[in-house]
């Protein structure tokens, strides 16, 4: 029950953290928010703000901000297809950075805690050698997503939700909790943020071929790329979730 409890809420922590990054650029840019969520499925819990919609879903694996024109036209001065490139770029990347500042931040937290207490370090010393951890960290990353275009990293050794389940469900003590948690928060915020249709990446590549153009995408043709990428994207994520599931079973 304990492992069930620290799962749910990582996940539904991390997605609060990534859609409230979206959630507030947008408002700082004007762009109205017509619902912000937490998990897919049936609503267990909602509240209707001035103009927003806040619901809890059953499920936690994930959550979504729904904004003004962003899927379908919208005649409002506000919405999202009304707004410049600029602002539709900083509400589309602003997810994924808050993910890697918080995770980069916690991290770094932790560890400049470990130096100073357990090996009695001094305050600058500790900066000097949590700085480095945290660079190491960062060229780790990195490295991951150079082995995953290059074709070094295959999916076998890729991990999903299953994956990650099984981690955070051994770690023990609430130090190790977090640190995991700071770990998984920068890996979803720079997966997020690959040039992938659909992930914010992908929307990010598209307004930049926007820009470009000078003029957006024909609708049309834009969904039917949002579709075949969701549709790659379940395959995708259905494999990864096999082999989690395999690993587990051995």
């Amino acid at each position: 029950m304990i492992a069930i409890i620290k799962i749910v809420f990582l996940l539904s922590f991390l997605v609060l953290i990534h859609e409230s990054g979206h959630y507030i650029v947008a408002k700082m840019c004007n762009i109205k928010v017509n619902e912000f969520a937490i998990g897919f499925g049936p609503k267990i819990w909602k509240h209707r703000g001035k103009e927003t919609e806040y619901e809890l879903r059953a499920i936690p694996l994930g959550g979504f901000v729904n904004l003004e024109g962003e899927e379908k036209e919208s005649n409002d001065n506000r919405s999202y297809s009304k707004s410049s490139i600029p602002k539709r770029m900083a509400v589309i990347v602003a997810g994924g950075l808050v993910n890697i500042i918080f995770g980069l931040t916690t991290y770094f937290l932790l560890i400049l805690i470990r130096y100073m207490i357990v090996k009695n370090m001094s305050f600058v010393t500790a900066i000097s050698y949590s700085a480095q951890s945290l660079g190491l960290l960062i060229q780790s990353m990195f490295d991951g997503i150079i082995q995953l275009f290059t074709g070094k990293v295959g999916m076998n050794d890729m991990m999903g939700p299953v994956g990650i389940s099984e981690m955070v469900s051994q770690t023990s003590g609430i130090v190790e909790f977090i640190y995991l948690l700071s770990i998984i928060s920068v890996s979803l915020g720079m997966t997020n943020l690959l040039p992938i249709i659909p992930l914010d990446g992908g929307k990010f590549l598209l307004l930049i071929i926007e820009a470009i153009r000078k003029k957006p995408l024909d609708k049309e043709l834009e969904l039917k790329i949002q579709s075949y990428g969701c549709l790659l994207l379940v395959l995708f994520s259905a494999i990864i979730a096999v082999n989690d599931i395999i690993r587990w079973i051995h």
